[in-house]
Protein backbone atom coordinates (compact mmCIF):
# COMPACT_ATOMS: atom_id res chain seq x y z
CA UNK A 1 0.00 0.00 0.00
CA UNK A 2 1.05 3.76 -0.69
CA UNK A 3 2.50 5.50 2.11
CA UNK A 4 0.82 8.75 2.20
CA UNK A 5 2.87 12.25 3.69
CA UNK A 6 1.52 14.72 5.08
CA UNK A 7 2.85 17.87 2.69
CA UNK A 8 5.90 15.86 1.27
CA UNK A 9 6.41 16.51 -2.59
CA UNK A 10 7.41 13.13 -3.73
CA UNK A 11 8.81 12.44 -7.42
CA UNK A 12 5.32 13.21 -9.63
CA UNK A 13 4.09 15.71 -7.60
CA UNK A 14 7.34 17.18 -8.11
CA UNK A 15 7.43 16.72 -11.58
CA UNK A 16 3.73 18.22 -12.13
CA UNK A 17 4.88 21.65 -9.81
CA UNK A 18 7.96 21.99 -12.41
CA UNK A 19 5.72 21.88 -15.14
CA UNK A 20 3.30 24.38 -14.14
CA UNK A 21 5.07 26.57 -11.82
CA UNK A 22 8.95 26.36 -13.32
CA UNK A 23 9.53 30.15 -12.95
CA UNK A 24 8.12 32.61 -10.16
CA UNK A 25 5.57 34.68 -11.33
CA UNK A 26 7.29 38.25 -11.63
CA UNK A 27 5.33 40.47 -8.81
CA UNK A 28 6.17 38.03 -6.61
CA UNK A 29 10.11 37.31 -7.11
CA UNK A 30 9.97 41.19 -7.93
CA UNK A 31 8.42 41.57 -3.85
CA UNK A 32 11.16 38.89 -2.37
CA UNK A 33 13.60 40.81 -4.32
CA UNK A 34 12.86 43.96 -3.14
CA UNK A 35 14.51 43.56 0.41
CA UNK A 36 17.48 42.05 -0.55
CA UNK A 37 21.18 43.35 -0.77
CA UNK A 38 24.48 42.70 -2.24
CA UNK A 39 27.01 41.71 0.43
CA UNK A 40 24.31 40.66 2.59
CA UNK A 41 23.43 36.65 3.61
CA UNK A 42 19.85 35.21 2.56
CA UNK A 43 18.20 32.00 3.82
CA UNK A 44 15.22 30.57 1.53
CA UNK A 45 14.08 27.70 3.88
CA UNK A 46 11.39 25.24 1.93
CA UNK A 47 13.36 26.96 -1.00
CA UNK A 48 11.63 23.05 -3.34
CA UNK A 49 13.21 23.73 -6.62
CA UNK A 50 14.60 26.73 -6.53
CA UNK A 51 12.25 29.06 -8.52
CA UNK A 52 12.91 31.31 -6.24
CA UNK A 53 16.70 30.54 -5.15
CA UNK A 54 18.14 30.77 -8.98
CA UNK A 55 17.29 33.93 -9.81
CA UNK A 56 18.63 35.60 -6.59
CA UNK A 57 21.83 33.55 -7.65
CA UNK A 58 21.44 34.67 -11.39
CA UNK A 59 21.92 38.32 -9.86
CA UNK A 60 24.51 37.89 -7.59
CA UNK A 61 22.97 37.22 -4.03
CA UNK A 62 24.93 35.60 -1.36
CA UNK A 63 21.45 32.55 -0.92
CA UNK A 64 21.11 29.55 0.65
CA UNK A 65 18.17 26.95 0.70
CA UNK A 66 16.74 24.42 2.70
CA UNK A 67 14.22 21.72 2.07
CA UNK A 68 13.35 18.40 3.14
CA UNK A 69 12.47 17.45 -0.53
CA UNK A 70 14.78 15.44 -1.94
CA UNK A 71 13.20 15.28 -5.42
CA UNK A 72 12.81 19.34 -5.05
CA UNK A 73 16.54 19.72 -4.64
CA UNK A 74 17.16 17.37 -7.56
CA UNK A 75 15.54 19.55 -10.11
CA UNK A 76 17.07 22.94 -8.32
CA UNK A 77 20.51 21.47 -8.65
CA UNK A 78 19.86 20.79 -12.25
CA UNK A 79 18.97 23.87 -12.53
CA UNK A 80 22.02 25.82 -10.36
CA UNK A 81 24.85 22.93 -10.08
CA UNK A 82 26.71 25.57 -7.16
CA UNK A 83 23.70 26.12 -5.46
CA UNK A 84 24.64 26.12 -1.66
CA UNK A 85 21.40 23.99 -0.62
CA UNK A 86 20.86 21.56 3.11
CA UNK A 87 18.36 18.68 2.59
CA UNK A 88 16.90 19.18 6.13
CA UNK A 89 13.78 19.49 8.27
CA UNK A 90 13.91 23.45 9.29
CA UNK A 91 12.15 22.27 12.71
CA UNK A 92 15.59 20.12 13.21
CA UNK A 93 18.07 21.92 11.23
CA UNK A 94 20.94 23.61 12.94
CA UNK A 95 23.32 25.80 12.27
CA UNK A 96 25.36 28.67 13.87
CA UNK A 97 25.20 30.73 10.54
CA UNK A 98 23.26 33.93 11.34
CA UNK A 99 21.25 36.13 7.90
CA UNK A 100 20.43 39.64 7.08
CA UNK A 101 17.27 38.30 5.25
CA UNK A 102 14.89 34.92 5.41
CA UNK A 103 12.17 34.77 3.69
CA UNK A 104 9.44 31.94 2.59
CA UNK A 105 7.56 32.46 -0.43
CA UNK A 106 4.13 31.11 -1.71
CA UNK A 107 2.28 30.94 1.17
CA UNK A 108 4.05 27.56 2.35
CA UNK A 109 4.34 28.87 5.98
CA UNK A 110 0.09 27.74 5.82
CA UNK A 111 1.74 23.78 5.83
CA UNK A 112 2.63 24.03 9.16
CA UNK A 113 -1.04 23.40 10.47
CA UNK A 114 0.19 22.51 14.16
CA UNK A 115 -0.10 26.18 15.21
CA UNK A 116 2.57 25.52 18.55
CA UNK A 117 5.07 23.67 15.95
CA UNK A 118 4.30 26.69 13.48
CA UNK A 119 5.71 29.13 16.22
CA UNK A 120 8.66 27.01 16.94
CA UNK A 121 9.57 27.53 13.89
CA UNK A 122 8.98 31.28 13.70
CA UNK A 123 11.05 31.28 16.73
CA UNK A 124 14.00 29.00 15.17
CA UNK A 125 14.10 31.81 11.91
CA UNK A 126 14.04 34.68 14.59
CA UNK A 127 16.97 33.64 16.01
CA UNK A 128 18.87 32.63 12.81
CA UNK A 129 18.58 36.59 12.29
CA UNK A 130 21.45 39.20 12.80
CA UNK A 131 20.57 42.15 14.78
CA UNK A 132 17.99 44.13 12.63
CA UNK A 133 17.90 41.14 10.05
CA UNK A 134 14.13 40.88 8.09
CA UNK A 135 12.07 37.63 8.21
CA UNK A 136 9.99 38.11 5.01
CA UNK A 137 7.07 35.75 4.11
CA UNK A 138 3.29 34.70 3.00
CA UNK A 139 0.30 32.49 4.07
CA UNK A 140 -3.02 31.65 2.94
CA UNK A 141 -6.13 33.15 4.17
CA UNK A 142 -9.78 31.94 4.70
CA UNK A 143 -10.63 33.92 1.82
CA UNK A 144 -8.95 30.21 0.19
CA UNK A 145 -11.24 27.62 1.53
CA UNK A 146 -12.14 25.35 -0.85
CA UNK A 147 -15.83 23.85 -1.41
CA UNK A 148 -15.96 20.61 0.37
CA UNK A 149 -16.22 17.36 -2.19
CA UNK A 150 -17.80 14.34 -1.42
CA UNK A 151 -14.81 12.28 -3.87
CA UNK A 152 -11.63 12.66 -5.71
CA UNK A 153 -12.32 14.83 -9.02
CA UNK A 154 -9.69 15.60 -11.59
CA UNK A 155 -8.28 19.03 -10.44
CA UNK A 156 -5.16 19.14 -13.24
CA UNK A 157 -3.86 17.13 -16.18
CA UNK A 158 -0.04 17.70 -18.18
CA UNK A 159 1.90 16.55 -19.98
CA UNK A 160 5.56 15.25 -19.03
CA UNK A 161 8.27 16.01 -21.71
CA UNK A 162 8.14 11.93 -21.97
CA UNK A 163 4.47 12.63 -23.45
CA UNK A 164 2.95 10.83 -20.99
CA UNK A 165 0.02 12.15 -18.96
CA UNK A 166 0.45 13.22 -15.47
CA UNK A 167 -2.95 13.95 -13.43
CA UNK A 168 -3.80 15.00 -10.01
CA UNK A 169 -6.27 13.58 -8.25
CA UNK A 170 -7.92 15.50 -5.24
CA UNK A 171 -10.69 16.32 -2.69
CA UNK A 172 -11.39 18.98 0.20
CA UNK A 173 -12.32 19.30 3.98
CA UNK A 174 -12.28 22.30 5.26
CA UNK A 175 -12.40 21.96 9.36
CA UNK A 176 -13.68 24.93 11.08
CA UNK A 177 -12.24 24.54 14.75
CA UNK A 178 -8.83 24.32 13.58
CA UNK A 179 -9.25 26.38 10.31
CA UNK A 180 -7.13 23.55 8.28
CA UNK A 181 -7.71 22.67 4.86
CA UNK A 182 -7.11 19.17 4.13
CA UNK A 183 -6.83 18.39 0.05
CA UNK A 184 -5.70 14.68 0.57
CA UNK A 185 -4.21 13.83 -3.08
CA UNK A 186 -3.45 10.75 -5.72
CA UNK A 187 -0.85 12.24 -8.58
CA UNK A 188 -1.04 9.07 -11.94
CA UNK A 189 1.14 8.99 -14.55
CA UNK A 190 -0.19 7.20 -17.33
CA UNK A 191 1.17 6.09 -20.97
CA UNK A 192 -2.39 5.78 -23.06
CA UNK A 193 -4.34 3.96 -20.62
CA UNK A 194 -1.19 1.89 -18.84
CA UNK A 195 -1.04 3.55 -15.20
CA UNK A 196 2.79 3.78 -14.93
CA UNK A 197 3.19 5.32 -11.39
CA UNK A 198 0.73 6.68 -8.20
CA UNK A 199 1.79 8.77 -5.50
CA UNK A 200 -0.51 9.99 -2.67
CA UNK A 201 0.07 13.28 -1.20
CA UNK A 202 -1.32 14.08 2.23
CA UNK A 203 -1.66 18.08 1.45
CA UNK A 204 -3.29 19.84 4.71
CA UNK A 205 -2.79 24.16 5.12
CA UNK A 206 -3.78 26.09 7.89
CA UNK A 207 -5.71 29.52 6.64
CA UNK A 208 -5.32 32.45 8.84
CA UNK A 209 -7.71 34.99 9.68
CA UNK A 210 -6.64 38.69 9.83
CA UNK A 211 -4.62 39.60 13.03
CA UNK A 212 -3.93 36.00 13.63
CA UNK A 213 -0.77 35.51 12.60
CA UNK A 214 0.38 38.70 14.14
CA UNK A 215 -0.27 37.69 17.36
CA UNK A 216 1.94 34.52 17.43
CA UNK A 217 5.09 36.74 15.49
CA UNK A 218 4.72 39.69 18.71
CA UNK A 219 4.77 36.42 21.24
CA UNK A 220 7.83 35.37 19.89
CA UNK A 221 9.57 38.62 20.11
CA UNK A 222 9.38 40.56 16.52
CA UNK A 223 8.61 44.32 17.33
CA UNK A 224 7.96 45.71 14.07
CA UNK A 225 5.62 44.12 11.22
CA UNK A 226 3.71 45.47 8.39
CA UNK A 227 1.28 42.85 6.95
CA UNK A 228 0.14 43.72 3.35
CA UNK A 229 -2.27 41.96 1.00
CA UNK A 230 -0.46 42.03 -2.44
CA UNK A 231 2.69 42.24 -3.87
CA UNK A 232 2.68 46.19 -4.44
CA UNK A 233 2.67 45.97 -0.65
CA UNK A 234 -1.08 47.26 -0.26
CA UNK A 235 -1.72 47.43 3.69
CA UNK A 236 -4.21 44.50 5.11
CA UNK A 237 -7.24 45.68 6.09
CA UNK A 238 -9.37 42.05 6.34
CA UNK A 239 -9.24 38.54 5.25
CA UNK A 240 -10.97 38.70 2.01
CA UNK A 241 -7.83 38.78 -0.05
CA UNK A 242 -6.21 35.43 -1.08
CA UNK A 243 -3.06 36.08 0.94
CA UNK A 244 -0.85 38.11 3.56
CA UNK A 245 2.46 38.71 3.39
CA UNK A 246 4.54 39.52 6.64
CA UNK A 247 7.20 41.61 6.84
CA UNK A 248 9.13 41.56 9.82
CA UNK A 249 12.31 42.47 12.43
CA UNK A 250 13.52 43.25 15.91
CA UNK A 251 14.51 46.88 17.05
CA UNK A 252 18.08 46.65 17.89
Amino acid sequence: MMKSTKNYYGSLCTEMYEILHEKASQDELDFYLSYAEKGKKILEPLCGSGRFLVPFMERGFDICGIDLSGEMLEKLKQKAPNAKIVQADILEYSSSKKYDYIFISSGSVSLFTDIALCKKILAKLKEMLVPAGKFVFAVDTVADRCENDSDYKTAVSVKTEQGFDLLLRSKNYYDEETQTQFSPAIYELYNGTKLLQSELMDFQTHLYKFGEMEHYLKEIGFTTLKTYSSFEKERAVDDQCEMFLFECDVKE
